[in-house]
């Protein structure tokens, strides 16, 4: 037996924290979900951070730190998907080696330097993440977690906003 402050493990015990009106189905709905979203999410922040630290041309700065500012953003989301896994008693994934086999999002490409190359190509797979983002809340629900569906719809109005604030730079 293990014990976790008020809470103890045993054999026995499915889950190390026992969450009322959560069925096993939607608890293992949500953590396939998560962990989808999570690489995509990883995904997408390495791809942000290729985009950051190689961007160049006229407005060098405000991309540049726009790119900073949406990282940032993501981060947020990327560690609440990775504690909700863990409250659900799964496993986040969250290697490289894991995430690259994992992501569904398009691979980035390494040889871009214009700003506006880097926009849409950032800008193309943060509209995929959060196509796919708002499928999980979907998904989610309907197996009968909120509390991850409401991650996933933050996680969603994160990707939407900073999705605007990047094209605007393309017009």
């Amino acid at each position: 037996m293990v014990s976790f402050g008020r809470c103890v493990r045993t054999k026995e015990t499915e889950m190390a924290v026992k969450i009322q009106g959560l069925t096993d189905n939607a608890r293992k709905t949500a953590i396939a979900e998560l962990n989808a979203r999570l690489a995509d999410a990883v995904a997408l922040s390495a791809a942000i951070k290729q985009a950051h630290w190689n961007v160049k041309g006229r407005n060098f700065i405000a991309v540049h730190e726009l790119f900073d500012t949406t990282f940032g953003n993501l981060q947020v989301h990327v560690d609440e998907m990775a504690e909700r896994i863990q409250i659900l008693d799964g496993v986040a994934i969250g290697t490289v080696e894991k995430v690259a086999k994992a992501s569904t999002l398009k691979e980035y490409p390494t040889d871009l330097t214009k700003a506006e190359d880097h926009i849409k190509a950032i800008c193309e797979r943060l509209r995929d993440y959060g196509a796919r983002v708002r499928a999980a809340i979907d998904t989610t629900a309907e197996a009968g977690d909120a509390n991850t569906a409401d991650l996933f719809t933050g996680a969603s109005r994160t990707a939407d906003k900073d999705l605007w604030f990047l094209e605007s730079h393309l017009e």
